[in-house]
């Protein structure tokens, strides 16, 4: 069995086109980010889906709860989007940066159901909100476990 080398791992990632998820250290980063998660409380689900009568909290505050608790930490957010031409995918892309310069990165690949400039928009704004809740471990006041997502109606909770 041959012995796997850096320069061979680094080989193979260049040929297979796989993405580096982190910087080489995350001590600092993730230091200030369990720090950041203390501070942060559930986000209020403000904005109405008219199509489910239903609320969930927005891009705007997510990043209104967030931006204030990152910054008093060292961090900053960094997302962008990008197209793969060779598997037709669009991606939102959320690269999370300490100020020591360490850093941590996410990408999710999302369907665009209208091919045009507003299926676009609103497939990049559902990818920031979720790839953001994901890395910085932001809950949502109120969480129907999915339901609207697949059009059934809210499970009922079972008090003890």
């Amino acid at each position: 069995m041959q012995e796997e080398t850096l320069d061979s791992v680094e080989e193979s990632i260049q040929e297979n086109n796989v993405t580096e998820w982190q910087s080489d250290k995350i001590d600092k980063l993730a230091t200030a980010l369990s720090k950041a998660q203390g501070s942060l409380s559930a986000v209020k689900a403000e904005a109405i889906n008219p199509f489910f009568n239903s609320k969930y909290a927005d891009l705007n505050s997510i990043l209104k709860v967030v931006r204030p608790v990152l910054s008093e930490n060292g961090l900053a957010l960094v997302q962008g989007n990008k197209y793969d031409i060779t598997s037709s995918g669009f991606y939102v892309t959320t690269k999370l940066i300490h100020s020591s310069g360490q850093w941590i990165y996410s990408e999710i690949r999302l369907p665009v159901g209208k091919k045009d400039a507003h299926g676009v928009g609103a497939a990049c704004t559902y990818g920031r909100r979720f790839s953001l809740s994901a890395m910085l471990g932001i809950s949502v006041d109120v969480d129907d476990d999915g339901n609207t997502a697949v059009g059934a109606p809210p499970s009922q909770q079972v008090r003890r």
